[in-house]
């Protein structure tokens, strides 16, 4: 069954929302119905992390605030852009671990009761919602409760389990499902083609898409130059694990690699947060480098997190050729090293390797030592797959 849009839906939704809500039928049918009948004052745009909602938002955003300004065109490209220049559009998002509650309240609620600079209407939007402590879901309360006419909240969210029933019952549900590894694929070879950044062969955009479990920010990192030497590092790691040979400690250049990428979105969280303080002066220099250091730690865990994750999807696919089925392998551009290590080890010890690296991945939330985790975690796997042994259940 195709996850496409019809040809009769697409045509009677404004072409942003129709373009970004291309692999998501069910929101596209939702936001096109609110802006032909009149839209809420609140949505919850509620599905997996990297399936669209943050694009959708902006899609959204930009045709609400088109509609009824004297230059609609105007409206809706400086809408879109990102970030936006639009006086009416607000765009929260924690630039730490979670939203600071000043935010909140400054920039969400109490900006809500001003009219529009322009147009009719304001629009407010909060990504990663579940980021929001219970006080300032509280105190967003009144604001979904009463609003002003002219307001509209969007709120994003990866987990909405984690907003209080008094948030989640007061906004529209916009359900989002997770993207296909076609649907993938097909992003991420436009990006390959066009990012010389990021310009690799098409079996690796497979490969990646595949990976990518339904989430185009993950399939577009792991074909970034990082996100290519991640999966390049487990490769080695797992490698070395089969063939009895740590010695080399292959497992920190994972930690590495995700230190790396904690350093950039620390800089990156920096720069955002100073240039905030800058503006409004809402912060002080030890707030902007805490916040900014929460912003990197998040990031780290999450790249090692996924590090983790690629291991047992390695795993699965040696599982996979050991069973004959290569055509569901994830890593479908790295068959040969496959078959190889499929040909060393035993499909049952495989399981129990893929059982290993879970309990390690729910044993990082714990603040373990995450060098001596791997540690473990390395020389567990070479203990189970190391021996030489047939292909046989």
């Amino acid at each position: 069954m195709s996850t496409g849009l019809s040809e009769r839906a697409r045509e009677s939704l404004p072409e942003t929302v129709a373009k970004a809500a291309a692999e998501q039928p069910r929101a596209a049918a939702a936001l096109g119905a609110a802006l032909s009948s009149g839209p809420s004052h609140a949505y919850l745009f509620r599905g997996p992390h990297g399936s669209g909602k943050r694009a959708v938002a902006r899609a959204f955003s930009a045709e609400l605030l088109a509609a009824g300004a004297d230059d609609p065109e105007g409206a809706r490209r400086r809408a879109l852009m990102n970030p936006s220049p639009h006086p009416d559009l607000v765009w929260l998002r924690p630039a730490g671990a979670q939203h600071m509650i000043d935010d909140v309240r400054e920039q969400v609620i109490r900006a809500s009761v001003y009219r529009p600079f322009e147009g009719r209407r304001r629009v407010f939007v909060i990504e990663a919602a579940e980021a929001m402590r219970d006080e300032s879901q509280n105190s967003l309360l009144k604001t979904l409760e009463e609003p002003p006419a002219f307001a509209h909240l969007i709120l994003l969210s990866s987990e909405p389990e984690a907003l209080l029933e008094t948030i989640a019952s007061r906004c529209q549900s916009v359900e989002f499902q997770p993207l296909t590894a076609a649907a993938i694929e097909s992003r991420l070879m436009g990006s390959s083609n066009t990012d010389a950044g990021c310009a690799i062969e098409p079996g690796g955009v497979a490969a990646a898409a595949r990976l990518a479990a339904g989430d185009l920010e993950r399939g577009t990192f792991l074909i970034s130059e990082r996100g290519r030497q991640m999966r390049e590092q487990v490769r080695a790691c797992m490698a070395a694990a089969v063939d009895g040979d740590l010695s080399r400690s292959p497992w920190k250049a994972i930690l590495s690699g995700a230190e790396a990428v904690g350093e950039d979105a620390e800089a990156e969280a920096r720069e955002v947060l100073q240039a905030d303080a800058d503006a409004a002066g809402r912060r002080s220099a030890k707030e902007v480098t805490d916040g900014a250091r929460r912003a990197g730690r998040r990031r780290r865990t999450d790249v090692l997190d996924l590090g983790l994750a690629l291991c047992a999807a390695w795993l699965r696919d040696v599982a996979s050729v050991c069973a004959g089925a290569e055509e569901v392998v994830f890593n479908s551009d790295s068959l040969d090293e496959l078959r190889r290590q499929a040909g060393e080890v035993r499909l049952s010890r495989v399981a129990d390797a893929v059982a290993l690296v879970a309990e390690t991945r729910r044993g990082l939330d714990l603040n373990v030592s995450e060098e001596l985790a791997l540690e473990t975690l390395f020389f567990r796997l070479e203990a189970l797959l190391a021996a030489p042994m047939s292909c046989e259940s």
